[in-house]
């Protein structure tokens, strides 16, 4: 997929990525005239679902990041990480990324070498939902992340304080490893952390697709009204 640009600053926007973790989720987005660049299955919170979810995947008008978010990183009903490997493993021949968390790499090791074998690209993430770390400490792992085969890097930060954003936008504009990364705040200067590291190169923006359920999460329509700003 190629990516989208910004004429005046020839700076490449960020892909979208809208955020289906629900049944109403999944019928809003089957539904779109103008999808995201991506959607995300939020396998853990649809593992209700997944026999339902597999029959419509191909009516979903975009292609597909999976994930079964770790419980300790904000994933939901508590999933072993047996149920998440068999998860990863059942979506992973329809998926064009796989999202593992940074933390469970060595675990799904496995799945994340036949991931690689199929070109399906992996994306290894970090989150903290109470603060964000030092640079120092985000930049060992995006190396950590890079030494593990990663094609992208995720981190995913608490933004409250001028302190704490200024630490993630810090990290992004003065990573010492080459890999892409995806950077979005959490909280309070959730929304305004999003759109800097977009100006500052993040490659993944994400979106709800019908209510935030995460402090700071925009909308679609946020993020493409803010496109324009990219670059300025």
């Amino acid at each position: 997929m190629a990516a989208r640009t910004s004429v005046k600053a020839r700076r490449p926007l960020p892909r979208l990525v809208g955020v289906i973790r629900s049944r109403d989720d999944l019928r809003l987005a089957i539904r779109m005239r103008n999808p995201p660049d991506l959607f995300e299955l939020r396998l853990d919170h649809l593992v209700g679902i997944v026999s339902e979810l597999e029959n419509k995947l191909s009516m979903l008008p975009a292609p597909l990041i999976i994930t079964a978010r770790h419980p300790r990183e904000g994933g939901a009903n508590d999933l072993s990480i047996k149920h998440r490997r068999e998860l990863l493993s059942r979506f992973l021949p329809r998926a064009r990324y796989v999202d593992v968390e940074l933390r469970s790499a060595e675990a799904l090791g496995s799945l994340l070498e036949i991931a690689r074998r199929k070109n399906v690209r992996r994306i290894l993430s970090f989150h903290n939902f109470s603060s964000t770390p030092s640079t120092r400490s985000l930049r060992a792992r995006a190396r950590a992340a890079k030494s593990c085969g990663a094609d992208i890097f995720k981190v995913a930060t608490r933004t409250d304080t001028p302190a704490q954003l200024s630490r993630l936008l810090d990290f992004i504009a003065n990573k010492d490893v080459d890999l892409a990364v995806s950077a979005m705040g959490i909280g309070k200067l959730g929304g305004i952390s999003r759109l800097e590291l977009m100006r500052r190169g993040s490659v993944l923006s994400y979106a709800h697709l019908g209510r935030a359920r995460i402090a700071g999460q925009p909308s679609l329509r946020d993020i493409r009204r803010w496109t324009s700003s990219v670059g300025r």
